[in-house]
Parts: C-alpha cells; sequence; structure tokens
C-alpha cells in the first residue's frame, strides 16, 4: 500500500481491516511532513478548505500545546466538516470551544472530575463491577461482553453521577450510541441527511432528560452532580440549562463511549497475550497502573481531535496555513516507532509511557482521565481474580473515523 492508495476522508477506509490501518497510518508516519487530504462533501456543511494529518507524536504534542493556533472553537473539534449552528447548540460543549469560554465552562465543571472528588465514587465503582462480575457468572460463557460489562460500568456511574435514574440507563445507552454511531449501520440509518436527524433527535432526547432533572435539582437538591452544577455559583458565574445538557451529552460520549471501548480492547489484548495476562496476574494490583496505561494507549478509545490553524504557523519543520484545519490522529501518534519501543506490542511494564489516549497536553487534556483509569482498574482487577482465564472472541468493530470502538464481542470463561 502506498500513501495515494488510501484516502482518510472516505469513510471505507475505517472499515478495512485493523493491520492496512496500521500500515497506511504508518506510511503517513514516515513522510517527511504531513499529508493532506480533501474533505469529504456532506450535505449539511459545505465543504472545507481540507486538513493536515498529524499522525506523529511529536506533532500532536506541539499542537496541543498552542491551543491560540490550532483553536477548537471555529467550527467543532469533533469532526472534521464545519458544525452547523443546530449540531452546536447540543454539541458544543467544551471541547469544542476556546478560551475564554472554554476555560469557564471547565472551571465551572472541573471540581467534579478532581482526585479528590473521584475517591468519593471509589466505593461505587467498586461496587457496580461486582455486581457486573456477579451477573457475568450468572450468564455464564457466550454473553456479549461488551453490552454485559464493559459498557454496563461506565454508564452506571456516569448515570449516578449525574443523578440519573437506573430505568433510563437503557434510554441513555441507546442514544449515545447513535450519536458516536458514525457509519456503522447498526446506529446509522437511511442517508446522510437521515442520518443528521437521527443524531440531533438523540442529543435533543439527552439534553431535554438532563434539563428536566435540573429544573427538579433546583427546588430539591440532593449530592448528585446535577445538583451541585445548576445551583453552583463560582465568582458569580452558573452554568446555563444549554450548557448544563450540552455538558451531559459531552460525559456521556467521553465518559461512557470511551472507557467501555478501553476494556472492550483490554480484553482482547490479555487474550490475544497470554504472557501479559500471567505477568498480570502475579501482581494483580501493582501492576494495574501501568497495565491500564497500556490498554489506553493501544486501544486509543478517540481516534482523533479536528483544529483549526488561526494564523500560519511553522511546527517541526513544516508550515501550516491558516484557516486549513488540522487532524490530531491521536491513534496513530500512540504507535509512533520514535517514541515507543516495538509500538504494537502489549507491554504492561512499559516505562515510561507518555501515550496522548487521554488527548495531548494543554487545556483539552481529558478531564475524567482519573475517573477513567479508576473504572478501567477496578474492572480488571474484578476479572483477573473471580474470572482470571476469561477471553474475548472476535470483535464486531464499529464503523467510525472518529471512534475506535467495538459493538459486540463475545466472551468464553
Amino acid at each position: 500500500m502506498s500513501v495515494v492508495d488510501f484516502d482518510l476522508s472516505n469513510p471505507e477506509f475505517w472499515a478495512r481491516p485493523m493491520d492496512q490501518r496500521e500500515e497506511a497510518f504508518r506510511r503517513l508516519r514516515a513522510l517527511d511532513s504531513p499529508a493532506f487530504f480533501e474533505e469529504m462533501e456532506v450535505s449539511f456543511a459545505p465543504k472545507g478548505p481540507g486538513y493536515y494529518a498529524l499522525t506523529r507524536h511529536a506533532d500532536i504534542v506541539e499542537a496541543s500545546r498552542n491551543p491560540e493556533v490550532f483553536c477548537s472553537g471555529d467550527g467543532g473539534a469533533t469532526n472534521i466538516p464545519d458544525m452547523p449552528a443546530e449540531f452546536a447548540e447540543y454539541f458544543g460543549s467544551m471541547i469544542n470551544m476556546d478560551d475564554p469560554r472554554h476555560a469557564r465552562l471547565r472551571r465551572i465543571v472541573s471540581r467534579a472530575f478532581t482526585p479528590k472528588m473521584i475517591k468519593q465514587f471509589e466505593a461505587d465503582v467498586e461496587t457496580a463491577a461486582t455486581r457486573i462480575v456477579d451477573d457475568l457468572l450468572v450468564k455464564g460463557s457466550g454473553c456479549d461482553f461488551v453490552t454485559e460489562v464493559a459498557a454496563r460500568l461506565p454508564l452506571k456511574i456516569i448515570c449516578d453521577m449525574m443523578g440519573i435514574p437506573e430505568k433510563d440507563y437503557q434510554f441513555v445507552f441507546e442514544r449515545s450510541n447513535v450519536i458516536l454511531g458514525g457509519f456503522d449501520p447498526e446506529y446509522a440509518r437511511g442517508d446522510m441527511d437521515r442520518v443528521a436527524e437521527q443524531l440531533l433527535n438523540a442529543g435533543l432526547e439527552l439534553q431535554q432528560l438532563v434539563q428536566d432533572l435540573a429544573a427538579y435539582r433546583t427546588g430539591n437538591p440532593t449530592g448528585d452532580l446535577t445538583s451541585s452544577l445548576v445551583n453552583a455559583n463560582l465568582d458569580g458565574e452558573q452554568l446555563t440549562l444549554q450548557e448544563l445538557g450540552s455538558f451531559f451529552i459531552l460525559l456521556v460520549v467521553a465518559g461512557n463511549e470511551t472507557t467501555r471501548n478501553a476494556i472492550s480492547y483490554g480484553l482482547r489484548l490479555l487474550t490475544n497475550n497470554p504472557g501479559q495476562r500471567a505477568l498480570w496476574l502475579e501482581d494483580i494490583d501493582g501492576r494495574a497502573p501501568g497495565a491500564v496505561e497500556e490498554i489506553v494507549r493501544l486501544a486509543s478509545p478517540v481516534n482523533f481531535m479536528r483544529r483549526k490553524l488561526t494564523r500560519d504557523f511553522e511546527m517541526n519543520g513544516t508550515l501550516y496555513r491558516k484557516g486549513r484545519k488540522a487532524v490530531l490522529f491521536y491513534w496513530s501518534a500512540n504507535r509512533d516507532e520514535s517514541v515507543f519501543a516495538d509500538p504494537l506490542a502489549f507491554d504492561i511494564l512499559r516505562d515510561p509511557n507518555p501515550h496522548v489516549g487521554f488527548g495531548g497536553p494543554g487545556p483539552h487534556f481529558c478531564l475524567g482521565a482519573h475517573l477513567a483509569r479508576r473504572e478501567i482498574t477496578v474492572m480488571f482487577r474484578e476479572l483477573l481474580r473471580r474470572v482470571p482465564q476469561i477471553e474475548g472472541g472476535k470483535p464486531d468493530r464499529l464503523h467510525s473515523s472518529f471512534i475506535n470502538g467495538t459493538k459486540h464481542m463475545t466472551c468464553t470463561f
């Protein structure tokens, strides 16, 4: 495969087998300067100016450290085409913003994601993981690991944090699947216009769910995050209902979907690397931190984020032009041969491990990284202690350029 044989803008590229994708990004990293791709035409937005594909670790780290040049707010960070105004209403949370708006929102919500706050949820995470494995043992070998194990833990924790009742868990799960369904026919049905309509409806329904709860919590506060956010007053600043709704969608997407995909990918890594499983089993707690970082590196649940150049800028020997876009392919950076020795190998003792699975350095580093690490740690601790030989079958992968996801995967034990 030569560099001209594939197009990252073509949805069919993201349906290729994983080894072909690995080879394509290896070739992109080997180029003297980042490749430039034309944008795909979509019905809901004008065709954009094209984008630089940043695939090397050094380029992604440097771009992340310069948010005033590589901005997130001009058209959105979570999609390559510019986001229409009606999409921004539901999906325009802080990862699609620049300072000072980004800083304001992050300052208000960040108090819920400090290590101290996460510690308060540790007991809940452990109780939920225990119950999930209890249910797994009852269901027996052959069940769907993604829906029965990997998806349940982060979904419950995020919903419990926000105060969403258990009766609405499935509702939240299904709408989040639509939002991150990409090009996958299981979730995206019909032509591009129909898919856009489904996406908007899912966002509207999730936003309405949390706004209704927020309206009630304003007069009837409890200890949940919704109560804290709607009644918070930080230096005279509060979240509007619109901002709260968009933040909840961000939580569902970033805190639910991505963690479940890391857990699913992690089981496949253990299945394909019995030596690493044995190494982890020798010291489950002691080797968990390194194992979790290595899972996140190789899983890279979010494939990319997009930026737009605010001015001409030279970086690592390449001149980037104002107005063009740069797509930061974290998945590729986490396989960069110049940073990671034997980058495709799963090595739970890898040290150092400067992966960008939670984003690059700078203001957009994942706010929920502490929580994600905790959930992955607890879930695998429970599995390794109680079902140490569990294995994952062939994954049914999500057809998406944005999320490196697994929809279904049987497990045996």
